[in-house]
């Protein structure tokens, strides 16, 4: 492989992208326009439903029975499934990394102000008062709107033996500490999501650009040269990590100028864009493949969307109100993991090298070089023609 002949070839893709309005439109405006909008009709916070998992730090061993009656209630509500922990870090460590959403710290004396309350109810100056401590995920939209509700109510319950609202009592639920604080809007819930939204539709460019150099008879005049497929596909997977990355930078400006702001470092954001670099690998192994079975530039536009409708409806941000199967079906395509990769590093602050992060790096990595391994083969083989 001659790595001139790698860069010419690579110069002559980017030239005919940047010569192409129907391109520059979708790799450059699309994003922009897409993003404005979202960015500026979701910039209040709502949100929605399915099952989270809530961590459970008992530090009550009082031996009244009111923590484990407090425990037994959330285990028996239909959204939540319990978690025990032995301490707080351990808990806040997985609440960190998105393996649970949300932690639920029982103080010591809460037997006693229970206890305190039932033996006079109606005598607030003989209450123990104690505060319940409440940490939620801040990855997670609907986490942080459904689980204070459904925890207080439980809380009334098991404490008061009445369903909540109107009743004041010695116990407490101090406010979720990182919902106050972040004071997320949907639109910073759904930008994660956004990144990998767009690296999707570089399948059907690709696909596109091989039908278009095919058609033109491109392929045949490069043949005739020193030119060999291994420096004609480096040179396509190059150029079209340039424009994935120009992408990234440009949805990362727009989403900043209509208030988005991510958690993290300079770290986080030179990883993110090496975890859209590897993922745009992927995408032009898709486009290879869509490419292969294409004939014409509109049966590659087609075929290019069988690849880019699972990923877009269930590993970008249109999986948040998703049910939970179908966030589940997610797992099974490289979009899902590009987007909790991004959603640790910016909503929740998880460092680079914490384990979630590391997998979905990992996933993104193998599935990239399996599809695109999968689509030089065919392309290959059956492509040229």
């Amino acid at each position: 492989m001659t790595l001139q002949r790698v860069g010419a070839l690579t110069k002559k893709n980017l030239l005919v992208i940047v010569r192409d309005p129907g391109a520059l439109f979708m790799l450059i405006l699309f994003p922009v326009i897409a993003t404005l909008a979202f960015g500026l009709s979701f910039g209040t916070a709502d949100g929605g439903q399915p099952t989270y998992e809530i961590g459970i730090v008992n530090t009550d061993f009082s031996g009244f029975g009111w923590s484990q009656n407090l425990i037994g209630n959330l285990s028996e509500t239909v959204i939540l499934n319990v978690q025990n922990y032995l301490d707080s870090d351990s808990a806040q460590g997985d609440l960190s990394q998105g393996r649970i959403q949300a932690v639920l710290i029982i103080p010591e004396d809460f037997g006693l102000s229970c206890n305190s309350f039932w033996d006079s109810p109606t005598n607030p100056n003989l209450w123990i008062n104690t505060t319940v401590t409440l940490y939620l995920d801040s990855g997670s939209l609907f986490a942080t709107q459904a689980i204070p509700t459904i925890v207080q109510q439980t809380l009334s319950t098991a404490a008061y033996g009445t369903q909540p609202t109107s009743i004041s009592g010695p116990v407490r639920i101090g406010s979720p500490s990182l919902v106050d604080v972040s004071k997320l809007t949907t639109f910073d819930y759904f930008a994660p999501g956004f990144f990998a939204f767009f690296a999707i539709f570089l399948i059907m460019t690709i696909a596109q650009s091989f039908i278009f150099e095919r058609e033109k008879g491109l392929l045949r005049r490069i043949r005739t040269t020193p030119t060999s497929s291994s420096e004609f596909i480096a040179s396509h997977t190059i150029s079209n990590m340039i424009v994935a990355m120009i992408q990234v930078a440009i949805v990362f400006v727009v989403a900043i100028l209509v208030g988005y702001r991510p958690l993290g470092d300079a770290t986080s954001f030179v990883s993110a864009f090496l975890i859209l670099s590897i993922f745009s690998l992927c995408c032009v192994g898709f486009g290879l493949i869509a490419a292969t079975l294409a004939k014409s530039s509109g049966a590659a536009t087609g075929i290019a969307f069988i690849f880019i409708t699972p990923q877009m409806f269930l590993g970008t941000f249109v999986s948040v109100g998703l049910s939970a199967i179908a966030q589940e079906a997610g797992r099974f395509v490289p979009g899902y993991y590009v987007t909790d990769a991004l959603t640790s590093l910016f909503l929740r602050g998880a460092p680079v090298t914490s384990p979630a992060i590391l997998y979905d790096i990992l996933i993104v990595a193998v599935y990239s070089v399996v599809v695109l391994i999968l689509g030089i083969a065919l392309y290959g083989k059956y492509g040229k023609t």
